[in-house]
């Protein structure tokens, strides 16, 4: 038996740590500039060592702030890969600040109501248009 490594790729820590699905989501997001570390972007052959920070814009926008604990040789089951790391409390507390704000948010079902008018909406448009008197400024008109 190996011991564990003593760093990992970025993209493959990403992996294993399960913030993304695949290794190539992993390196995706890597590719697009929404993974630092040390609070310098990154490519996906960074090697990360236990305790670095990595900083994730991943879910909907939300930045989050990790500090790598450890480093693994293959992905596990979610209690091992959240061992891994350990989000800062300023991140925590700014993924609670967005879940209250998503709780207090209006439904989005309430807006179906203000979609494209039915037929007797169009109607009834035509009808009070047909009342109204075009007016112009111009001299023609007088």
């Amino acid at each position: 038996m190996t011991a564990p490594p003593d760093r990992l790729r970025l993209d493959k820590w990403l992996w294993v740590a399960r913030f993304c699905r695949t290794r190539s989501l992993a390196g995706q997001a890597i590719e697009h500039g929404r993974v630092a570390v040390n609070g310098l972007t990154a490519k996906a052959s960074r090697e990360l060592r236990p305790g670095d920070t990595v900083t994730l814009r991943l879910d909907g926008g939300l930045q989050r702030t990790v500090v790598v604990r450890a480093i693994a040789a293959q992905r596990g089951p979610a209690t091992t890969a959240q061992s891994l790391y350990e989000e800062t409390a300023l991140s925590l507390a700014e993924r609670q600040r967005a879940a209250e704000a998503r709780r207090l948010a209006p439904d989005p079902a309430q807006s179906i109501g203000e979609g494209r008018p039915t037929k007797r909406d169009r109607r009834d448009l035509e009808r009070t248009q047909a009342q109204w008197q075009r007016w112009s400024a111009s001299i023609d008109d007088q």
